[in-house]
């Protein structure tokens, strides 16, 4: 007799859509090949979901991490922009305002 499936989730996101995909999978399954058995590129059909990067509850997935059961598969978009780089520009920004070199207008 085989074991029994353990629930998961799997979450993915876009600035206009957000989507939790409910699911059961095997024990010992990993969180990609749950991915791959989810059809969750119905409801984002742009999504590369062979190689976007994955997190289970905000923690990037180890190699090798098994599933259990209430885990949620988060499917990470690419960044568009580098946030420490961002961070400085705000800095430099801050600075600029403060020496009174930037202007009121918003």
């Amino acid at each position: 007799m085989s074991e029994e499936r353990i629930p998961i989730e799997i979450a993915y996101a876009t600035p206009r859509k957000q989507l939790i995909l409910e699911l059961e999978v095997e024990p010992g399954t990993e969180p990609r090949e749950a991915v791959m058995q989810s059809d969750i590129e119905r409801h984002f059909p742009d999504l590369d979901k062979a190689h976007a990067d994955l997190a289970i509850w905000g923690k990037v997935v180890r190699p090798g991490q098994q599933l259990q059961p209430g885990d949620r598969i988060e499917i990470l978009r690419p960044l568009i922009a580098d946030p420490k780089e961002v961070r400085k520009r705000r800095a430099a920004e801050g600075k600029k305002m403060k020496k009174g070199g930037g202007s009121a207008e918003n």
